[in-house]
């Protein structure tokens, strides 16, 4: 669904529509640059903790930058580092934990201000204070009115933060429909073929 989203191959049959207008009017580059992504594998760059935030956004402010960066619930971390914002992490973030990480590229999305966000697997990572300040983030951001799109394998992420549940399975369509009825049919189905 990502993939049809951002059109890296079109749909054989219907259409997809974003605020009522078919994704195949759209030019590609324009339609990828209104979404933001969190993927399960973080990408961060050589650099500063602020170039890495900021790569969405180059010409973010301070302000900018700290209140996403606080948004993400990422600060308090960034500020016990030895030079905070100006820290400098290896390619890839290897002097981070995966949570933080995480945070950083949660950050990323917030300062970006996309409308549509697609976070995948983002709550499959990290222990389970990192998982929980995600979680809180991405409420709030729900109830800010972003659309977020959450690819999850787990069944209680999905029924407890969603606000409609779209069930796939080795590329069918199962089910769509409230999260609680589709992770329950999920988890029936499930059991009977244990």
């Amino acid at each position: 669904i990502v993939k049809l989203l951002m059109r890296f191959y079109d749909v054989n049959s219907g259409n997809i529509r974003i605020d009522g207008y078919n994704i195949k009017d759209f030019d590609r580059s324009e339609l990828r640059e209104a979404f933001g992504m969190v993927l399960q594998d973080t990408w961060l760059k050589k650099g500063s903790i602020r170039e890495n935030i900021c790569m969405s956004k180059p010409d973010a402010t301070e302000d900018e930058m700290i209140a996403a960066a606080k948004a993400a619930h990422a600060h308090s971390f960034i500020k016990r580092l030895p030079q905070g914002y100006d820290t400098q992490i290896t390619e890839d973030g290897g002097n981070l934990s995966q949570g933080q990480k995480q945070l950083l590229t949660i950050a990323r999305a917030i300062i970006s201000k996309k409308e549509i966000l697609i976070l995948d697997e983002v709550l499959s990572v990290g222990d389970e204070f990192f998982r929980k300040k995600s979680l809180r983030r991405i409420k709030e951001m729900i109830h800010g009115g972003s659309t977020v799109l959450m690819v999850s394998h787990g069944m209680g992420t999905i029924k407890d933060n969603c606000t409609k549940a779209v069930w796939i399975e080795k590329g069918e369509l199962r089910m769509v429909g409230d999260p609680k009825e589709v992770c329950k049919a999920y988890s029936n189905m499930n059991d009977k073929s244990a």
